[in-house]
């Protein structure tokens, strides 16, 4: 209609909903939108989203470029606020009397999980939508639209309360002066030239104007407008009414404009008429600005075409067949930012079955200790929620990641809090830690008993045997050994951690020192028997006295380099153990440690492969025989040592090692000093030069 129109150039006011597509000049030169532009009815719906926590909504729109504008505009405005489509249905004019295609769209409704849907288009698409009849099952949704999709206007016969507790956002319009006088004064008798005005009566009051006719009851003459039910007549100009209002000053003030020009075109001329074709009025309506009844300007230009602000309006029906919108917030657009959505969340009347805001959600919330995991190809509103990791709390709903505790504190077990972390060592006053202490200290004591029994019986045959000097280096560094333990014992301190590991490698070089050199005594003294051997001169006490200050010089050159280069410190471990920071002492360098304990390692090798050599010489008291056994159970311990103290974190590294110098020291007292204590303190008959 508006081609056919165009080619004469007559101007057509629209009051319908504003259409980018209508205002193209070039198409539509001759078009004036009345309506403001609603480019801000998407924003102003996902902020109603956004408040209420919706981000699971679907979308109803019917099929024309309008909506297909709207739509994509809406969808943009939801990705931007993270809220997702859950369907789209369009509704194409036409199909909507098709029972299939109306089945297809109500079982998409009933599966699926959206509580909000969003319906927008042309009342015409949309008519049996609204009037079919729905199973109740379906219908208790949030439905948010325009007012221009009407959902109070329907058939009388037609009760439908589906939509009750639906939310409309209506252009904001001014109260009209006298419009409720109008309705409440107008009367089919006082024009009964208005067929139009005739037929709405009859229709709306049920009734007929004439005796013997019609069906119903004859009118009555006291009847007003203002009595109808919502579904008839708003008693509040709506904002279309509004807009033909507008539309129609809007054209009689340009009417009154071209007569003024023309009547005072016609005075300069003399009375000629220059006749008032309908293109002329472009000039007028193109210029036109004035304020109507209500105090608001109107303006047609394009370019001062104002941007739509919005009541939000609630569709509340009753039981008694009435129903009424009450306004519970407004959209303003030009408003600052934070001031331009309002809503009053007590006014509003909900659907039947909610009785409160409901989350319209893909995916359950997230609760504090969890985290969103986004399922594969799904929208990110559908995802699951993941446990957060070890070390990491999440103390709000919803979070797209846990945040890592400080390192001096820990997760509680719910994972919703961070609590601060014990500070934890190898303490006298715990039960380990006492347990080993006692240990080493009644070792110690052992030792220092055997040492005195030696040295009380150091001209038997039994001492005097394989070096006594030997025997008293090795039960002293052994006794010291046991004592040494004591440094990894206790809260860690800058001595202790320089002491520890250096004290425990020399006396340990010592004490394998002494059983080398003890070992290597046993070799020459058979060799020394030949006549002529030159290993005489080694059998005495400074040779292997020697060699045992030889390898432990090594050792101190070792420990004096580590403790130059990179010495041990204490520290702190807050990794180890989850609830607790393990002070400790740190190495300093591994390889230096390391380079210790293989120095150690080594002499124990020697000594076990020389006494395993060793240990079929003939001779009644070959001690030989216990130095292999010793060595074996030195090296078992230090060789299950390794791996262990590897596999454990915090104090437990610690009592690991404590553990090891215990038993191996412990190995060494029993296995070469018991049998010549048992002699010396059960069996003195045979503590002889001759046995």
């Amino acid at each position: 209609m508006g081609s056919l129109l165009e080619l004469y150039r007559i101007p057509q006011v629209t009051y319908g909903l504003f259409d980018p597509f209508l205002s193209d000049p070039v198409q539509f030169p001759s078009v004036y939108q009345m309506a403001p532009r609603d480019t801000s009815l998407p924003l102003a719906m996902v902020r109603l989203m956004v408040h209420f926590k919706w981000t699971w909504v679907g979308l109803v729109a019917s099929d024309d470029p309008r909506s297909e504008k709207f739509l994509r505009d809406l969808q943009e405005e939801m990705v931007r606020n993270d809220v997702c489509v859950a369907f789209i249905h369009k509704v194409f004019t036409g199909l909507t009397e098709d029972n299939q295609y109306l089945f297809y769209f109500l079982n998409e409704l009933f599966f699926s999980t959206a509580r909000v849907i969003v319906i927008y288009g042309n009342t015409d698409s949309l008519l049996t939508l609204r009037f079919r009849e729905v199973p109740h099952a379906l219908v208790y949704r949030m439905w948010i639209t325009s007012s221009h999709w009407d959902i109070a206007k329907k058939p009388s016969y037609v009760y439908f309360d589906h939509f009750h507790g639906a939310l409309i956002f209506a252009d904001q319009t001014s109260k009209i002066p006298g419009f409720k006088h109008f309705l409440k004064t107008i009367h089919p008798a006082k024009d009964p030239e208005n067929i139009f005005l005739q037929d709405f009566w009859n229709s709306a009051f049920g009734c007929t104007s004439k005796v013997g006719k019609g069906d119903g009851a004859v009118c009555s003459p006291n009847a007003s407008l203002d009595t109808l039910r919502l579904s008839y007549l708003d008693i509040t100009m709506s904002d279309q009414s509004y807009t033909v209002y507008s539309a129609v000053y809007a054209v009689a003030w340009a009417l009154h404009e071209m007569f003024l020009v023309r009547s005072e075109m016609k005075s300069n001329s003399n009375g000629n008429n220059s006749g008032a074709y309908p293109w002329k009025l472009h000039s007028f309506l193109k210029n036109i600005q004035f304020n109507n009844s209500a105090g608001n300007l109107v303006v047609l230009a394009e370019k001062k075409n104002s941007v739509a602000n919005y009541d939000i309006l609630n569709y509340v029906t009753f039981g008694n067949d009435t129903e009424v919108l009450v306004k519970v917030g407004e959209f303003v657009s030009e408003a600052p930012a934070g001031q331009q959505f309002i809503i009053q969340q007590k006014a509003i009347v909900w659907p039947r079955t909610w009785g409160e805001p409901l989350p319209s959600r893909c995916s359950k919330v997230c609760s504090p200790g969890f985290h969103i995991k986004a399922q594969e190809g799904k929208p990110v509103c559908c995802f699951d929620c993941a446990p957060c990791p070890q070390g990491q709390i999440s103390n709000q709903t919803d979070r797209d990641q846990c945040m890592k505790c400080p390192e001096d504190q820990y997760p509680n077990r719910e994972r919703i809090q961070c609590l601060p972390k014990r500070v934890t060592f190898l303490a006298y006053e715990e039960t380990l830690g006492m347990a080993l202490a006692s240990i080493a200290a009644s070792f110690s004591l052992l030792t220092a008993l055997v040492l005195w029994v030696i040295v009380n019986q150091k001209d038997t045959p039994i001492v005097k045997a394989n070096n006594r000097d030997l025997s008293y280096i090795l039960l002293l560094s052994l006794s010291l050994c046991f004592l040494c333990s004591l440094f990894f014992i206790g809260r860690p301190t800058a001595i202790n951690c320089l002491l520890r590991q250096t004290t425990f490698g020399v006396l340990f070089t010592v004490a394998i020192s002494s059983i080398l050199a003890k070992t290597i005594t046993v070799v020459l003294a058979f060799r020394a028997t030949r006549p002529g051997s030159r290993s005489r001169r080694w059998v005495g006490s400074r040779g292997p006295i020697s060699l045992v200050v030889f390898c432990t010089f090594i050792q101190v050159m070792l420990c004096a380099i580590w403790l130059l280069l990179s010495p041990p410190f204490p520290d702190a471990d807050t990794h180890s153990d989850p609830e607790h920071i393990i002070l400790e002492c740190n190495e300093g360098s591994l390889i230096a440690f390391y380079s210790v304990l293989g120095y150690i390692a080594l002499l124990a090798l020697g000594s076990f492969t020389v006494a395993f050599l060793a240990r079929n010489l003939p001779d009644t008291f070959n001690e030989a025989k216990f130095i292999t056994f010793s060595m074996l159970v030195f090296c078992s311990v230090w060789i299950s040592f390794l791996p262990t103290y590897q596999s454990t974190k915090g104090k437990m590294m610690v009592a690991v090692e404590v553990f090891s110098i215990l038993s191996s020291s412990a190995g060494l007292l029993g296995c070469i000093f018991i049998p010549k204590c048992y002699i010396i303190l059960l069996q003195p008959q045979k503590n002889t030069k001759k046995f």
